[in-house]
């Protein structure tokens, strides 16, 4: 009885692992450009999207053509300006050389000391000294296009800000605020915190698959600053970049976090839909390159950060024109089509939001987000 269930539970756990490695097996050998460069030195402005398209059509699978045995770096999460990729094109792989790695491992590198002559005079000669690397690592996507979107809240979960300071009252009684103007918040306290960004509850995210709100869209008005403590406290708009008022709700600022991962498929399949283009009103809008969207799929589904989807155009119905008119069958439905890429660099339970980075078509809201 226990050798058979042995054998039952081996059974069992050869084809959970042979169904991993099925799902997460890509569906084509990982093709090479012809143009693609055999020596690369990594230079500031690089993104490791950006190299990936040197290389190959499929950045999303660039983790295929790391040499992960390399011992110098093993993480291609953390890649620097001055590294140099080397291909090797009959192994299909890179492999990555630092400038110390070069250097032969030391921060400063040369030739042996000056000899000293008869007379104790030393004779000076050219030295080679390599200096640290930019601090930097090379990021996954342009920096710029996310930032405002890595420390700010986007999403509010339905009573999320029922207990954040708000706006009480304006300047001289304004019934709008704009920046350099002063306002009266409760909630503050004796926080610590100086600097606080400004919101206002949006429209609800609703997941068109099953109409759960999923949360909130946090609308973002501006910055402020304390410049008196207390309660009420008393803060001056830093910025803004919409009309302030009485009820808007304050959230301490935080420090955005670095993305520094590589563009990769997910190891699952993911079908999921685009719920919102970020900055559009409700279900109106289209996506274009360097668009925000938001996705109906999140930590739970098994998204995470780096996760690479494919956004496919929602097939629509037509009728067919060899059919007759008011026949049954004459309706068809389309098929999706591909129209682009898109790249998730922040991920909640339920809901991701993804960066456009190739695109065929405009994506709009409905449309699909699936493992490529």
């Amino acid at each position: 009885m226990v050798q058979q269930l042995r054998k039952s539970i081996t059974t069992l756990i050869f084809f959970l692992l042979s169904g991993l490695a099925l799902a997460q097996a890509p569906s084509a050998p990982l093709a090479l450009k012809p143009d693609a460069p055999d020596r690369y030195v990594v230079v500031p402005g690089d993104t490791l999207w950006g190299i990936s398209q040197r290389y190959t059509d499929s950045p999303w699978r660039w983790p295929e053509l790391w040499n992960l045995n390399r011992e110098q770096i093993r993480n291609p999460h953390l890649i620097y300006p001055g590294y140099v990729l080397l291909l090797d094109r009959e192994r299909g792989q890179i492999r990555i050389e630092s400038p110390q790695a070069r250097e032969g491992g030391g921060a400063t590198t040369g030739t042996a000391p000056p000899p000293s002559g008869p007379s104790g005079t030393v004779k000076l000669s050219p030295r080679v000294r390599a200096e640290s690397i930019a601090a930097e690592a090379i990021p996954s996507i342009p920096a710029s296009a996310i930032e405002p979107f890595l420390s700010r809240p986007l999403l509010i979960e339905p009573d999320g800000l029922d207990k954040a300071p708000t706006i009480i009252a304006t300047e001289t009684d304004r019934v709008v605020l704009a920046a350099g103007n002063s306002a009266y918040v409760r909630g503050i306290g004796d926080s610590k915190e100086a600097n606080w960004y400004v919101y206002r509850r949006g429209g609800p995210l609703v997941d068109p698959d099953t109409n759960q709100t999923l949360g909130y869209e946090a609308i973002y008005l501006g910055t402020a600053q304390v410049t008196r403590r207390g309660d009420p406290a008393t803060v001056v708009l830093t910025s803004a970049v919409q009309e302030v008022g009485a009820g808007d709700k304050l959230i301490a600022t935080g420090r955005p976090q670095p993305v520094n991962y590589a563009p990769r498929a997910p190891g699952t399949q993911i079908r999921g839909r685009v719920i919102s283009i970020y900055g559009g009103l409700g279900k109106v809008g289209e996506a274009g390159p360097q668009s925000v969207i938001t996705v109906n799929r999140g930590r739970a589904d098994g998204v995470e950060p780096g996760h690479v989807l494919a956004l496919y155009s929602r097939g629509g119905a037509v009728r067919d024109m060899t059919k007759a008119k008011g026949a049954s069958d004459a309706m068809i439905g389309l098929p999706d089509e591909r129209a682009g890429l898109a790249f998730v660099f922040r991920v909640f339970d339920r809901v991701s939001y993804a960066l456009v980075m190739q695109i065929s078509r405009p994506v709009s809201p409905l449309d699909v987000a699936a493992t490529p």
